[in-house]
């Protein structure tokens, strides 16, 4: 059973810092936007930072309009006003005396409700309800303003993080196009798709939920202790020192969570890639009874990727608890230390609400700082894997060529001179490979697997750069040719048939522009399809999809059909027919017999029989041509074609 080729991540990031700074560089077409979201992200936290002060100016205000109002200015005031009888003055002054006596508030508010009405008008408890409005309106405005900034500062960040998302798969997808088919020799498709994917969703969600936390929650962090000690020092250290496990907490629980969210990310592009492995060979794995092995394969990378997102989420989940666990700290020892100082009257009672909420914003920022830093570490190790993507060696530069052939102009040589290719440096596949094909030939290469046979049309396609020697087309090297213009001189069809999720009409003229439906339908009864798509409901209007039962021969025939709407000077026909009955194979023959007419064609097969008439046959083994000649001329001479001929009738 195979396993994950993918090349993982390490553990933790490489270059946390590095990473970062390089994320944000690439975020410069959005940095206008990203400056107002912290701007509003700043303002938002300030706003709420001035909050408890006049939410303590209110609770004075309501608290001292609950009091009697009495004070030396209000007793002078009785004791001089005319209007005032004496015996209810006398009876204020001697109840004024008993106040020194005793302590008990109900008692004194007993004697007071026994004041005389003329007096108990003067001093009964009143609210300015006109300082209450003023204030609560202030207080109604500063939450407003500062919802209304939030909102915004989220919709911008939403914005700018959909938005770099989108621009980076589009950059992803860019890559892939100009990376050599080596790098996917090496990286299984799963794990590529997985940094599509699974990786730019990452940076996206931890960018639209960090980034502005991060900023807002330092200067509300920042900010609670200015105003902490501005509003009362001994209070203000009583909650710093209070809250200061905090830090302690968040600094062990950073140092350990980083790595897990790394892994991470490593391990979910792992189960991804043996995911879609898995899938692509499903009918292979049950045929051969591997339901087991896969499941357990399987099982071992799932499990991997649990005990990643188990300990990760766990030790960035025990940020809240133990955030809540310091706050509420917090809020006794305020409770306490302000009851002391309020009983020796250095504060208000609306300091000690005051000091409440600054308590919150003081060590809510804590875990918010956490569960961002968090989130940054998952887009940093995210950031890497996509970065190193977009680093990956990308096939050679191409603008300075600017020779070019046209295709309709072209004569139809080339020659291979003295080609040598190796996938590495330490062994070649390609040893000395040397041919001519002149114009509308066709030429078969034939061989045992693994002799270099498609390794000489990747080269000829230019999809791998030779080590040594040259490709002439035209007696111009490829060389000086661009990859694109090569593309445009070739039809090529493949053993492995590809279809995509459309109509037949598109499958057929794919990438071609003003094909008629009358060509199409030409090509198929010449391919000798046309039959089967009129079976279709719809006809060349037929969705295909990889749900269709649509036999693997067919899909054969359908993609030949694509190759015969090419007009182009050369043919490439890779095991073409490989996937076709003995019935089809010679209606097949005789559609590759009109298709190679007046084109030079270049055919690898393993059915000898289709390229009897064949102009030149090369047989290749070891990435040398060990034979070359007509079927004929191999047969006589009795060698390694004819023992490969014979080796396939020998039973017929």
């Amino acid at each position: 059973m195979p396993r994950p080729r993918g090349r993982g991540v390490p553990e933790k990031s490489k270059n946390f810092k590095g990473t970062m700074i390089r994320l944000f560089h690439h975020l410069k077409n959005f940095h206008g936007l990203l400056y107002i979201s912290v701007i509003l992200a700043i303002v938002s936290a300030i706003l709420a930072l001035v909050s408890p002060n006049k939410l303590s100016d209110l609770t004075d205000i309501i608290t001292d309009g609950i009091k009697p109002n009495i004070n030396e200015k209000v007793i002078s005031d009785i004791m001089q006003n005319p209007d005032i009888p004496a015996e209810d003055k006398m009876e204020f002054s001697k109840i004024l005396s008993e106040f020194t006596d005793t302590n008990d508030t109900n008692a004194i508010i007993s004697k007071l409700d026994k004041l005389p009405s003329s007096i108990y008008n003067v001093i009964k408890p009143s609210i300015d309800m006109g300082k209450v409005k003023k204030v609560a309106l202030l207080l109604t405005s500063l939450y407003l303003i500062s919802t209304i900034f939030s909102y915004v500062q989220a919709l911008l960040m939403t914005n700018v993080s959909n938005n770099f998302a989108k621009n980076l798969r589009s950059q992803i997808s860019n890559k892939i196009n100009l990376l050599p088919l080596k790098y996917f020799d090496n990286h299984e498709t799963g794990n590529v798709l997985s940094r599509v994917t699974n990786d730019v969703d990452t940076i996206a969600q931890g960018m639209n939920q960090s980034l502005s936390t991060l900023v807002s929650s330092i200067t509300l962090f920042l900010g609670s202790i200015i105003m902490m000690f501005i509003t009362n020092w001994v209070m203000a250290i009583t909650a710093i020192v209070a809250s200061f496990m905090g830090f302690c907490f968040m600094g062990i629980i950073l140092s350990k969570s980083q790595k897990y969210f790394s892994q991470r990310q490593k391990e979910l592009g792992s189960l991804n890639g043996y995911i879609e492995e898995m899938y692509s060979g499903h009918n292979v794995v049950k045929a051969y009874n591997g339901d087991k092995e896969a499941s357990n394969v399987f099982s071992t990378l799932n499990n991997k990727l649990y005990i990643c997102n188990r300990k990760s989420q766990f030790l960035s989940g025990l940020m809240p608890p133990i955030m809540g666990f310091i706050g509420n700290l917090g809020y006794v020892a305020v409770c306490i230390v302000g009851a002391l100082l309020v009983m020796n009257d250095m504060i208000s009672f609306g300091v000690i609400v005051a000091f409440m909420i600054y308590i919150r914003l003081f060590t809510n920022p804590l875990s918010q700082i956490a569960q961002a830093m968090t989130n940054l570490q998952s887009v940093a190790a995210a950031s890497e894997r996509v970065f190193e993507f977009i680093d990956e060696e990308e096939m050679t530069n191409e603008s300075i060529l600017t020779t070019y052939l046209d295709k309709n102009t072209v004569k139809g040589d080339i020659e291979f001179r003295n080609v040598k290719f190796g996938y590495n440096s330490n062994k070649m596949v390609i040893k000395n490979f040397s041919v001519k094909a002149k114009a509308g030939e066709k030429i078969a290469i034939v061989g045992p697997t693994g002799a270099g046979k498609t390794t000489m049309v990747n080269l000829l396609m230019k999809f791998y750069e030779i080590n040594d020697g040259d490709i002439l087309i035209d007696g111009i090297s490829t060389k000086e040719l661009t990859r694109d213009n090569i593309h445009d001189l070739f039809v090529m069809v493949l053993q492995d048939t590809w279809l995509f999720d459309g109509t037949i009409r598109e499958n057929i003229a794919f990438n071609k522009e003003n094909v008629s439906d009358e060509r199409i339908w030409d090509v198929c009864k010449t391919v000798g399809i046309d039959h089967f798509i009129k079976t279709l409901p719809g006809g060349l209007d037929a969705q295909l999809s990889d749900n269709d039962s649509v036999s693997q021969g067919q899909k054969q025939l359908l993609t030949i059909a694509r190759g015969m709407i090419e007009n182009a000077p050369f043919l490439i026909l890779d095991e073409a027919t490989s996937n076709v009955d003995t019935r089809t194979e010679e209606l097949v023959q005789k559609a590759m017999d009109k298709l190679t007419k007046g084109r030079t064609s270049f055919i690898i097969a393993h059915r000898l029989s289709t390229i009897k008439n064949a102009d030149l046959i090369l047989v290749m083994n070891d990435g040398n041509i060990i034979e070359q000649g007509t079927h004929e001329d191999l047969l006589v001479k009795n060698g390694f074609y004819a023992e490969l001929y014979n080796s396939q009738f020998q039973n017929s």
